[in-house]
């Protein structure tokens, strides 16, 4: 197989992974969560992250099982799982950090492309204090700019 080829067929399962994650987000917002307590929301969030990422390291997987050796594609597959991976690992413990600082519930978002960072905190007395205390933990673990931060109250 041309390397072309292997280029064209990565970019196709790239896009294919990327199709099935939107799919999932809207698939999975249809269903209504402003019923929901906030318990609930932040773990079906946290379910639904995991599902999503669970697909996309599954597409991976075959990637790299179909790829020869040594080819670019296998290696573009093999770093994109160890990218992923590692920030799943970050998102998880940035959470832990947080909740360590007393709050019910939290979900960190992250993305390979983009240098944001979104948090969402179960907190009823939710004031400028905690986003300080939050963008501290942010900022020592991710070294992210405060303009990429986006810290949203679940009140």
């Amino acid at each position: 197989m041309s390397k072309t080829k292997k280029v064209v067929i990565l970019s196709a399962m790239i896009l294919l992974l990327a199709v099935t994650a939107v799919f999932n987000f809207v698939l999975s917002s249809s269903s209504n969560y402003e019923a929901s307590t906030g318990a609930a929301y932040f773990a079906e969030y946290k379910s639904q992250r995991s599902s999503s990422r669970n697909e996309q390291l599954v597409e991976l997987e075959k990637i790299i099982a179909e790829a020869e050796d040594g080819s670019e594609v296998k290696q573009t597959a093999l770093t994109q799982k160890l990218q992923l991976t590692a920030l799943t690992e970050k998102e998880l413990r940035l959470e832990s950090l947080i909740k360590a600082y007393g709050y019910e519930e939290v979900v960190v978002t992250m993305n390979l492309n983009s240098p944001n960072v979104s948090v969402v905190v179960k907190d009823v007395d939710f004031d400028q204090t905690d986003a300080v205390k939050i963008y501290t933990i942010l900022s020592q673990e991710t070294q992210v700019d405060a303009e990429n931060v986006n810290i949203i109250p679940y009140l």
